[in-house]
């Protein structure tokens, strides 16, 4: 067993970490205070070529997988966790027009189809720089009765077949990039009779479309950057090359493709990662203005070695489970990928409060990071579809139907 990454993969890491250091960095306080979308980190992703970091080789990009994407979102973070988890959105619409289909059995016209279509939209990621939203968030009391079996997801989103295409109405929240992204790949239920995973639609909204509109205040504790307002959709028109997934697709990736829930994680390590560093350039007065700012090292070194451990010991079970990412993993592999996502979601949380006490009360202050990486953390254990309530239900539920087997 090598958990290391390749050494192509830690080319693109340190790709990344440069981007999320020098570049993402310096901008984070002034996004966050604005509650801006980082759209000169966009560009940034954009020039490095990172935008096109899941899109297959043969169309021009870098071909990485689900691990290496894990990993490349993960030193992303380091700089603006925001800007990681925007970008997790985009690269796993492409990873789900991708890899993560290998396996899957369809029909040769269906897959020669598919990808004519994803090559066209491949091709707008590499030589246009297009990007996009996942708007999945949808409203529980709306909606039809038909749910996914993660989280409690219901299609209140609904799509019409009409000649040609399909009329597209329903209403999303926490639309991450919304007004920002090119195209947002919407989830949506076809209306007509059958089985509901048959009729599971992944429709290419443009924002610009008519019918689309964008509202709310977005004014949340953390994650301020990502700008997730709310997103309606009245009578819009998708044309039948709008469908980024064959029909049904969609239904089969959320079943059979569990890892694809705790791909955001990887955003949180990240941010594990920066608050470490933080507080020990803090602690041993490596932080403008404030040298010397605590005294008595010995006296906190047991408590930043701690930090150090939660850290290893969380980035050892994550990179494990990515590992493990394939169709239809057998039950210990979801199990470990719902335990993983339950740690980074605890320790995230843990080690950010544990910095701010360690650095004293300046480190508070907005000049500062800590206190936004705390704000930040705070998202980790409610972000659907696997909250951690929802996964920490199914590692128990699964345990005792586990034992009641013969």
């Amino acid at each position: 067993m090598d958990l290391r990454p390749s050494s192509r993969q830690q080319e693109l890491m340190d790709l990344a970490r440069g981007l999320a250091i020098d570049k993402f960095a310096p901008r984070a306080a002034d996004l966050d205070r604005d509650a801006a979308f980082p759209v000169e980190d966009y560009q940034d992703l954009r020039d490095a070529g990172l935008l096109a970091l899941c899109v297959p080789e043969e169309h021009g990009g870098l071909g990485a997988d689900y691990e290496t994407y894990c990993l490349v979102s993960e030193k992303l973070a380091q700089g603006n966790s925001s800007t990681a988890l925007t970008f997790n959105m985009h690269c796993l619409t492409m990873l789900m027009m991708g890899p993560l289909m290998d396996g899957l059995e369809l029909p040769g016209d269906v897959q020669d189809r598919h990808k004519k279509l994803s090559a066209r939209r491949y091709r707008e990621v590499v030589e246009q720089g297009v990007f996009y939203g996942q708007p999945h968030g949808e409203r529980l009391e709306s909606g039809t009765a038909d749910p996914i079996d993660a989280g409690g997801r219901r299609f209140g989103t609904t799509a019409k077949r009409v000649d040609g295409g399909y009329l597209v109405n329903g209403s999303k929240f926490f639309v991450s990039s919304a007004g920002v992204a090119d195209y947002f790949a919407t989830p949506a239920l076809l209306l007509s009779d059958g089985p509901w995973v048959d009729r599971t639609l992944y429709l290419s909204i443009p924002r610009e479309g008519p019918g689309v509109e964008f509202s709310g205040d977005w004014d949340p504790i953390g994650m301020r950057s990502t700008v997730s307002q709310d997103m309606e959709l009245k009578d819009v028109w998708a044309p039948d090359d709008a469908e980024v997934l064959p029909a049904g697709v969609f239904g089969q990736l959320f079943q059979r493709q569990p890892h694809i829930f705790i791909a955001f994680s990887a955003t949180f390590l990240g941010l594990m990662q920066a608050a470490y560093d933080f507080t020990v350039a803090y602690t041993t007065g490596r932080v403008p203005t404030d040298a010397n700012a605590r005294g008595g090292q010995s006296a906190i070194g047991a408590a930043l070695a701690e930090m150090f451990f939660k850290l290893e010991a969380t980035r050892a079970l994550f990179y494990r489970s990515i590992s493990e990412q394939q169709l239809d993993p057998p039950v210990e592999a979801i199990q470990r990928a719902r335990a993983a996502h339950v740690q980074v979601q605890r320790a995230v949380v843990e080690l950010t409060g544990e910095a701010i006490r360690l650095c004293g009360g300046r480190a508070m202050l907005k000049r500062h990071p800590l206190e936004r990486y705390y704000r930040d953390a705070r998202a980790a254990a409610v972000m659907r579809p696997w909250t951690q309530e929802k996964a920490t239900q199914d590692v128990w539920e699964t345990a005792l139907l586990d034992g009641r087997l013969p």
